[in-house]
Formats: structure tokens, sequence, C-alpha cells
């Protein structure tokens, strides 16, 4: 009996280590929920320093590698060319943009992350003068830094369709100056 009782807490004991070895390499907590909702608060920060134009704030959101891309203008993939697109935005008097997530995705390892939803911005047209309304879709891809999320990829897209008339009026004019060069 005395053997029995041995070998039960021998078993005891091994099942124990055992559940312990296994509770240790579990993974990480799931904190998906806590880091969508911090993403969902950082864009409302964003959005308020949109509002307010300040450019340090805003361009603080973007990691040291971050890509931008905006409608009509080049990648800026350097933080010199991020702000001098961002200041050229803020700058504009008519400047206004709001956005809304519809969706915030966190990847289970909670390095990476991405929302997209609507925007709608209002800016200057450099032809016309007048401000031209926007609307349409965004993508922004986050990686968490140091505790800090940080946006690695702003794309939006926009639901206007191109003006055909404009393109349409620049088109004789490329054509007579290519006549031009050939006189």
């Amino acid at each position: 009996m005395k053997g029995t009782i041995m070998k039960c807490h021998y078993a005891a004991a091994a099942l124990a280590g055992i559940l312990l070895t296994l509770t240790g390499c579990s993974d990480a907590p799931d904190n998906r929920a806590a880091d969508a909702k911090a993403i969902r608060d950082i864009e409302t920060q964003w959005k308020s320093e949109y509002a307010a134009k300040e450019l340090d704030k805003v361009g603080a959101h973007y990691a040291d590698d971050a890509v931008l891309m905006t409608q009509g203008s080049p990648a800026a993939s350097t933080a010199e060319a991020r702000k001098e697109l961002l200041k050229g935005m803020l700058a504009d008097p008519a400047f206004a943009l709001s956005f809304e997530a519809t969706s915030v995705e966190v990847a289970k390892s909670g390095e990476l992350a991405a929302s997209h939803g609507t925007y709608t911005m209002t800016m200057t047209d450099p032809v016309t003068k007048k401000p031209v309304n926007d609307h349409g879709n965004y993508v922004t891809v986050y990686r968490k830094q140091t505790g800090t999320w940080k946006a690695v990829s702003d794309i939006n897209v926009s639901d206007v369709p191109a003006h055909p008339a404009a393109t349409a009026k620049k088109a004789p004019a490329k054509k007579a100056a290519a006549k031009k060069k050939k006189k």
C-alpha cells in the first residue's frame, strides 16, 4: 500500500510538472481586441491633429520606413518626403480630412495590424483654385514598435472619377507643343 501511495505521489508530481511546463510554453495572451481599440484611439487622435493642422504630430504617427500614398502624388517613402507631402496638404486653407475605420484587424502575433475604412477630404484644386471634395477608402498598416503602433503603409483610393474634361484639354496642348519641337 505504501508503494501505491508513493506511485500516486510520483504520478501527481509528474502530472503537475507536465501541466506547469505546458502552461509555461503556451502562447502569449490574446490582446487583439485591446490592440484594435488602441489603433482606433490612435486614429481618433490622428484626426484631431489633422484638424488642428499639427504637422509634427501628424507625421509622428509614421514609422521611419513608412510609405504614404495619396492621389496625384508620388509615394512618399522617406521621412523628408512624407513631411513635404503633409506640409503641402496642411498648408492648404481649404484642407479638411475625416476618416473612420470600418475594420481593424490585428495579427495574432500582436506585431502587425491593419485598419481600413472611408475618408472625406477637401483640398484646393491647383488648376481652378477652388475647393474640391473627395471621398474614398483607405488602408493603413501598422507595426508595433517598442510598444507603440506606427503606420508603415498608408494608402487612400478616391471614389471620385478623374475629370476627363481636364485630361482632354491638356492633350491638344501637348500635341501642339510636340509639333513646335519638330519644326
